[in-house]
């Protein structure tokens, strides 16, 4: 006889071998459903004593960069020889304080002393000649006069003779040709003098261009003269100006051209700063910028001069000028730490500045939950920055918190568990 089994009722009927595959197939889901929701993130077990965390809040940003730069002179003076030469001797060493006009160096040209001997000589002989030309004239002058003077008493003998000869013809005691004689006599002296008259004067201006001339071309000579002797003076190289010998570039011995860089004099009368910019911010520096610095327990400041277009090295130049007081003791070459205002200060949500930066460049970041037991890795966006704190535009809430320290260790996680 067979015998009647009992249905389960209730609870127990879901525990039955015919309900395993139910079972089996509601964990599968679930199992899948957890997976989706996990998606593909990776997780990091990290110690939580090598990290930083730092607080996202609210506040005032000041737009400012920190950079450094080098005391320099407004004007530097190029030193430059205006004769060539060989160093004879170096004077004064670099960093000294000169007068206008102190020598610096001699140098020795040896080409440039031969010419002033030529240059002598041809003024030498230019005198000898101008000399002997001016006593030739002299003696000729004198000769053309004494000729004139002979031929004036030769008109008045022949003009005695011919009015005598006039009286007698009139007479009838002397014959017509002996009167025409006595009158042609006397009017050829009369021409004779009056030529004579004409060269001398004639002579006379000759003799006055040609000295004249003469005159300039010897004074020409002695102006060159002049100049190549102080040529020969320029073989000693002064400061130009009052200040500090900031270089010289020569040795003993050293050939040296004209024109050419040996060294420079720096005015200490006043000084810039020179600074050497991140070309990242190429575009917001312009001239007119104000910047500030402290030194010796004091705050000055500064304001850019100018901005030069060239980027060398992935940095810009720029000069700041003092515009109120200076530092005391200001040397060239000092290095000054000047805070750059960019713009002004605006409220903004800010992190402090840290390392992680350089892994993420300011697209991501780790924050914490709130049991502070895990990071989970987030987008944001970085905006302005300053040497203190990054300005936060997007992704990131005041109140929360977020890893700052370096991200080297942690790969591309998504998650870090402590």
């Amino acid at each position: 006889m067979d015998k009647l089994i009992e249905q389960k009722k209730g609870i127990g009927r879901a525990f039955r071998k015919k309900a395993l595959p139910y079972w089996l197939g509601v964990f599968v889901i679930l199992f899948v459903i957890y997976l989706l929701a996990r998606g593909n993130q990776k997780t990091l077990r990290a110690d939580s004593k090598a990290i930083t965390v730092s607080d996202v809040f609210k506040g005032e940003f000041i737009d400012y960069i920190r950079i450094n730069g080098q005391v320099q002179p407004i004007v530097t003076i190029q030193l430059s020889p205006m004769e060539g030469g060989v160093v004879e001797q170096i004077m004064i060493e670099e960093g000294t304080l000169l007068k206008k006009g102190d020598p610096i160096i001699r140098l020795r040209n040896d080409n440039l002393d031969l010419q002033i001997l030529n240059a002598e000589a041809d003024l030498a002989e230019k005198e000898n000649i101008l000399r002997n030309t001016m006593i030739s004239m002299e003696q000729q002058k004198l000769s053309v006069r004494k000729e004139r003077l002979a031929l004036e008493m030769e008109v008045e003998r022949n003009k005695r003779a011919y009015e005598q000869y006039k009286a007698l013809y009139s007479d009838k005691l002397v014959s017509r040709d002996e009167y025409l004689k006595a009158e042609e006599d006397y009017n050829l002296s009369r021409k004779n003098y009056q030529l004579t008259k004409e060269r001398e004067r004639q002579d006379s201006l000759y003799r006055s261009v040609e000295i004249q001339q003469m005159n300039e071309s010897l004074s020409n000579m002695r102006m060159n003269m002049s100049m190549i002797r102080e040529r020969k003076n320029n073989l000693t190289v002064t400061a130009p100006i009052d200040g500090e010998l900031g270089l010289l570039d020569v040795v003993l011995g050293q050939n040296v051209t004209a024109g050419m860089k040996i060294g420079q004099i720096n005015n200490l009368e006043s000084y810039k700063i020179e600074a050497k910019i991140d070309e990242h911010y190429i575009d917001r520096v312009t001239a007119g910028l104000s910047a500030s610095f402290d030194r010796q327990g004091e705050t000055f400041g500064a304001s850019i001069r100018k901005v030069y277009p060239e980027v060398r090295e992935g940095k810009f130049k720029a000069d700041f000028l003092f515009t109120g007081a200076q530092p005391d003791n200001i040397r060239t070459g000092q290095t000054y730490y000047l805070n750059l205002q960019l713009g002004q200060s605006e409220e903004a949500v800010i992190i402090p500045r840290g390392s992680f930066y350089q892994k993420t460049g300011g697209q991501w970041i780790y924050v914490m939950d709130k049991s502070g037991k895990q990071a989970i890795k987030r987008k944001i966006k970085i905006g302005r920055q300053n040497p203190k704190y990054f300005e936060v535009l997007e992704g990131l809430e005041p109140g929360e918190k977020v890893i700052t320290s370096g991200y080297e260790t942690y790969g591309d996680s998504d998650v870090l568990v402590f």
